[in-house]
């Protein structure tokens, strides 16, 4: 029997139609090694574990495809999405994008950043916390301690080795018992070295 410590909370094992309507939705077909990718990180979300899983590719190789079909997973079966950034402008971008390809869909997307007014940022803050904000793409100030999920379920966070050290640990207290989806387009040396 498995320790309550290690048992994950979040068990994405259903695939509902709404997934496949939005998968059917992209505009262009998928690489090969892009529906590997997807593939691969559906599978890692429906494992008791939480997924720690890093997508490393180039500039249009299709990395935001890949995490808004994670988080309408996550938020398919009940669970928020934190999506963190490195600039406030890939931030507003991000939720451009995100906000385009799952119209048609049940999900309430916010962001913060600093471009957005005190009374816009705390309303997002106030979503996050009563859980009505279903996916928060953000700068830093995801981790500000207002910040209280109501049920994270999965965390994506873009370019990670752009972040400071403060953030990094912040991040440490948000990862426990969630998904976790990285993505790069710069290669991290160390990987190559695992090879």
């Amino acid at each position: 029997m498995q320790s309550e410590k290690c048992k994950k909370e979040l068990l994405l094992v259903q695939i509902h139609t709404l997934q496949h309507e939005l998968e059917a939705s992209f505009i262009y077909e998928d690489t090969p090694d892009q529906y590997t990718a997807t593939q691969d990180v559906k599978t890692d979300m429906e494992k008791e574990q939480p997924m720690d899983r890093l997508v490393c590719g180039d500039v249009g190789f299709g990395k935001t495809e890949i995490a808004i079909r994670a988080a309408f997973k996550a938020v398919d079966n009940g669970k928020q999405v934190a999506i963190l950034v490195p600039t406030t402008i890939l931030a507003f971008q991000h939720f451009k994008t995100f906000s385009k390809r799952l119209e048609k869909f049940p999900v309430h997307i916010d962001y913060l950043n600093r471009f957005r007014t005190t009374k816009q940022r705390n309303e997002a803050i106030e979503g996050i916390n009563d859980g009505s904000v279903d996916i928060i793409i953000g700068t830093h100030q995801l981790t500000n301690k207002k910040i209280k999920f109501k049920n994270l379920g999965l965390l994506i966070i873009d370019e990670e080795q752009k972040f400071g050290v403060a953030v990094k640990d912040k991040l440490k207290t948000l990862k426990e018992n969630v998904d976790t989806l990285t993505l790069t387009a710069t290669p991290i040396p160390e990987l190559f070295n695992l090879v």
